[in-house]
């Protein structure tokens, strides 16, 4: 009896501490799960997404220390309906915008993390999410951290279903709340 009343206290203060339900939600390491491994070669990973039936890629511009990534990362890449959601369409890679790190961009042209950052997609502030299609093309840009997961599964959403077509994606958010 006291063990019941003790499990029900401590699930009852970990809704308190962390604002609802959602933290029980099903979870997994966002580095593992919801990103995948570069080649570093960007025409390429192109290639194998299309071989692989994907719509295109996801790139998660990020970089150390900021908060709004490492919030993305522990409370919406983590969870597991949206890594395989997006896994399902996209190929996804995690981009440092301060990296060094040599590679090749979609036009097979050797550069760096931080000027494929800084010129292709003028990234400035993270993070940032880009949809970029199989000719390499970006498809549309999303500057800061969503609000939860739904949130991100809307973006997604608004992304696979072609509704970034027909506008923004303020307006697609407040087209669904009808």
């Amino acid at each position: 009896m006291i063990f019941g009343a003790r499990l029900q206290l401590s699930i009852l203060l970990l809704i308190a501490c962390f604002g609802s339900t959602s933290v029980l939600a099903e979870s997994r390491d966002a580095n593992s799960y919801f990103f995948q491994q570069s080649l570093g070669d960007f025409s390429e990973e192109l290639q194998i997404a299309k071989e692989d039936g994907k719509l295109g890629l996801l790139l998660f511009f990020e970089e150390d220390n900021c908060p709004f990534c490492a919030r993305m990362k522990q409370t919406v890449l983590n969870q597991v309906q949206v890594q395989d959601y997006f896994r399902r369409y996209f190929n996804i890679y995690a981009l440092d915008i301060e990296g060094d790190v040599e590679m090749i961009d979609f036009n097979a042209k050797p550069t760096t993390e931080r000027t494929f950052s800084e010129k292709q997609f003028r990234v400035r502030a993270t993070p940032v999410i880009a949809f970029v299609d199989l000719n390499g093309q970006l498809i549309r840009k999303f500057t800061g951290a969503t609000r939860d997961a739904a949130e991100f599964m809307l973006l997604g959403r608004y992304i696979v279903e072609g509704h970034y077509k027909q506008g923004s994606f303020t307006r697609f958010k407040r087209s669904q709340k009808k």
